[in-house]
């Protein structure tokens, strides 16, 4: 491996360490940390460390402050609405394409697959798992969409509301009535109806982005 592969290699590393120590709370939001500690904390040099933070400011998951380190970003009820605002849209169009697109039923069975992890997952009380599957369903939807432009955008707000959703997953009622707007969004995208598939989507993506600020608010979450 060449030193320029080595050294993207360690950037990559570094990135993926990073995202999974926020995401894992590790590193909270709104908390300082100097580019030795981080370097330190991954058992790496500063330089792909550096690299990373690039990377990771880019997709809004902290901010690097120059001579100061890095600052995790923390997200309020009004940063989730506008984020929200953009994945309802951006998603939705997605499902509309999706189902303009006319899939087969084969092409169809990654989404039928998660479809039918979530509806397991809430039947056998297994939150962590619905969370899963439903990610998946997300992520399947957006590539089944077409839009490489899409999938960019949707998959850097994702990250930023990641630590909101595990942080309510346990204060929502169990997901049922969500079960049910992705199997009719499923269905909408089987049959090629674009209209329906769009309307379904948008419609559950608002009463998600609802749910969750009302949350955030009624559990004092000012900041995550």
């Amino acid at each position: 491996m060449s030193v320029e592969a080595k050294s993207k290699s360690h950037s990559i590393r570094a990135v993926d360490a990073l995202r999974a120590l926020i995401f894992a709370g590790e590193l909270p939001p709104g908390s300082d940390h100097l580019e030795s500690e981080l370097a330190e904390k991954l058992g790496m040099s500063r330089t792909p460390v550096r690299e990373a933070t690039l990377v990771l400011e880019s997709q809004g998951l902290l901010e690097v402050r120059p001579r100061k380190g890095v600052r995790i970003s923390a997200l309020s009820a009004d940063d989730m609405r506008e984020i929200y605002e953009v994945l309802t849209e951006l998603e939705s169009l997605a499902a509309s394409l999706a189902a303009d697109a006319h899939y087969s039923e084969q092409e169809l069975s990654r989404l039928k697959s998660a479809t039918l992890e979530m509806e397991a997952s809430v039947a056998a009380n297994d939150r962590e798992g619905w969370a899963r599957a439903d990610a998946a369903f997300h992520d399947e939807l957006v590539r089944l969409g077409g839009n490489k432009r899409i999938q960019t955008i949707v998959s850097n707000f994702n990250d930023q509301v990641r630590r909101a959703r595990a942080l309510t997953l346990h204060m929502r009622p169990m997901p049922k009535k969500s079960n049910e707007d992705h199997r009719a969004l499923y269905e909408a995208i089987a049959k090629g109806d674009s209209t329906a598939a769009r309307k379904i989507h948008w419609r559950h993506r608002t009463e998600a982005k609802d749910m969750l600020i009302n949350l955030l608010n009624q559990h004092g979450l000012r900041r995550v």
